[in-house]
């Protein structure tokens, strides 16, 4: 399964998986730390679940949002 990216600002930027019931989504913090988090929604093929990290920059962020986004692809 794929991820689109539904929204790009100067603070957010979020990816949908393409069933629609899953979302990660990274956040630049007023103290210029980083907030990943993950939501899938009860209906999600592999379960309900939500899981929120905060790291010091855009580059570990951006790892971990591509490490959940490979953790949490499911097949087609």
């Amino acid at each position: 399964m794929s991820w689109q990216e539904i929204r790009a600002d100067d603070r957010i930027t979020e990816w949908e998986r393409s069933d629609g019931n899953a979302t990660i989504r990274l956040r630049r913090r007023p103290d210029d730390t980083w907030a990943v988090r993950l939501d899938r929604l009860y209906q999600a093929e592999d379960g309900r679940g939500y899981r929120r990290e905060r790291v010091d920059d855009e580059s570990a962020a951006r790892e971990l949002v591509t490490a959940w986004r490979e953790e949490h692809d499911v097949a087609e």
